[in-house]
């Protein structure tokens, strides 16, 4: 995570990359790689037959019709959302905060792109009003909004928007006549899926709603780069699916064969592929919660996380604390407690937050950091959070916080 000018804090260059498992990888994905390991060659633009079947079956079963013939694979879903935003054309639409690399492609392409306030119960899909006022204003300024891109589980907030607001919102955008991206990377990855009520924009208005999906969110590790985009129903979806194939060609976006392979048996989900994902979403939703827990018992700010494997914290209780260590702004918050917590907490700039609000993401993944042996028992331990490794990481997290909070009061006026 790179600034623009080391000395000072203009625009952000480079994003911080999603939030890792941690894990070692699972080794019935590491055989199927090996396997396909002599398979120099790269799939198709697009992906591969197989692949693009396995894709339909992973929507099939959580309610998506798919077609083959509208599904694009490519190395990573930024790849997609970049051949997306060319291919629709327009300005760009996104929650504030947002995932990091949402943005940047909008930008790279030389579109504007708009943040649209979200309301105060979840992250990753705009408040209905705010998006209907941000369009209006938009248009008069000379602007041309097309693309609204959302999360309705959230990177970086991991929330999980509820369907109520998700209709008001996808009912405004069709007014609008805005196509919309919905990211869900992290829809696997629920901390109490019996509890929690997910819905896919896909499922409300199906014929103007692309679904992209980064395997890296709950079936492949990051290292290994795939992602999978399903395309709406609609005689204007072929024509959308054959402009973004034409981008990922000029960009040579194609999925290493090996990879494919692995992403092939992940998106089938055998028995060994689920047991893993349950696994590792009860682990980090554990550490999500004694994270959170530290945090508000020190006086900041979070919501409970409910997706995900992070936390996004607002520190502005904390302000005298954080000023009395010459902490004034975002970065030097990222900087400050990067240096104290021994791991990433990009600030809330990278997210689309202003950079003068004091607000991290969390990452769970390195309350479990140590060896391979130790790792794979946290996925096995009933008590996960009583393991030594674990124990030392969540006690170091709360005593930093901590004496961030016994700054504050101390600095604090007699009453």
């Amino acid at each position: 995570m790179l600034r623009t000018d080391p000395e000072g804090h203009g625009p952000v260059r480079f994003g911080p990359p999603l939030p890792e498992d941690g894990l070692p990888v699972l080794p019935e994905l590491s055989a199927v790689l090996a396997a396909a390991a002599s398979r120099g060659g790269q799939e198709p633009v697009g992906g591969g037959p197989a692949l693009r079947e396995a894709a339909c079956g992973y929507w099939a079963r959580r309610g998506l019709h798919c077609d083959p013939g509208r599904v694009a694979a490519a190395p990573g879903a930024p790849a997609l959302l970049l051949a997306l935003t060319a291919a629709l054309g327009g300005d760009v639409l996104v929650p504030r905060p947002c995932a990091a690399w949402w943005a940047p492609y909008a930008r790279l392409l030389g579109r504007p792109a708009f943040h649209v306030p979200t309301p105060p119960e979840s992250g990753g899909v705009p408040d209905p009003y705010a998006l209907l006022e941000t369009v209006r204003r938009v248009r008069a300024e000379g602007g041309d909004p097309r693309l609204l891109v959302l999360s309705v589980a959230d990177d970086p907030t991991a929330t999980v928007a509820p369907p109520e607001l998700l209709h008001e919102t996808v009912e405004a955008a069709q007014g609008e006549g805005l196509h919309l991206v919905s990211d869900e990377t992290w829809r696997d990855t629920l901390h109490d899926p019996h509890d929690t009520v997910l819905l896919s924009p896909a499922e409300m208005l199906p014929d103007r709603v692309t679904v992209v999906s980064d395997l890296a969110g709950a079936l492949l590790p990051p290292g290994w780069p795939a992602a999978v985009a399903r395309f709406p129903a609609g005689d204007d979806a072929y024509g959308l699916h054959a402009r973004v194939l034409d981008v990922l060609t000029a960009l040579d976006g194609r999925v290493a064969a090996p990879v494919a392979a692995a992403a092939g048996y992940a998106l089938a989900e055998p028995e060994p592929v689920t047991a893993r994902v349950r696994a590792a979403v009860r682990l980090h939703a554990h550490l999500a919660a004694a994270a959170h827990a530290a945090v508000i018992a020190a006086g900041a700010l979070a919501r409970p996380p409910r997706s995900g494997r992070h936390l996004y914290a607002d520190l502005s209780p904390l302000r005298p604390a954080l000023a009395a260590h010459g902490v004034g702004d975002a970065q030097e918050l990222e900087d400050f407690l990067g240096a104290r917590l021994g791991m990433p907490a990009p600030g809330g700039h990278r997210f689309g937050d202003g950079l003068e609000a004091p607000r991290v993401r969390l990452s769970t993944a390195a309350l479990m950091a140590g060896s391979d042996s130790e790792r794979a028992e946290c996925l096995t331990s009933p008590t996960p959070l009583e393991l030594p490794h674990v124990q030392r990481a969540l006690i170091h997290l709360q005593s930093v916080f901590d004496d961030l909070r016994d700054d504050a009061q101390r600095g604090e006026p007699q009453r």
